[in-house]
């Protein structure tokens, strides 16, 4: 389990993808999520990359997450609906 503070990318996540925090922890919090460390498609290579399923918005949803450097917690980078390639790595869990 994660433990993400929202405070900056709610906004932007709820704005620009229709999720909200409560579907984002859902994903996070689910026993079946996949987890890639580092995210693949990240430029930086430190983000995170979440495939979980939201019972509230029944579909999946790809989560991204940086760690913070002082506690081993993460701030939110960004969420939306899993595209077909991120629901088939859910589905298969990798």
């Amino acid at each position: 389990m994660y433990e993400v503070d929202w405070t900056y990318g709610a906004e932007h996540m709820w704005t620009r993808h229709q999720v909200t925090t409560v579907e984002a922890d859902e994903a996070v919090a689910d026993i079946d999520a996949a987890s890639f460390i580092p995210d693949p498609h990240s430029r930086s290579g430190r983000s995170i990359r979440v495939l979980g399923y939201s019972h509230t918005c029944q579909a999946a949803l790809t989560i991204i997450l940086v760690p913070r450097q002082d506690d081993g917690g993460y701030w939110d980078a960004n969420g939306w609906r899993s595209n077909s390639s991120d629901r088939r790595r859910y589905e298969r869990g990798q």
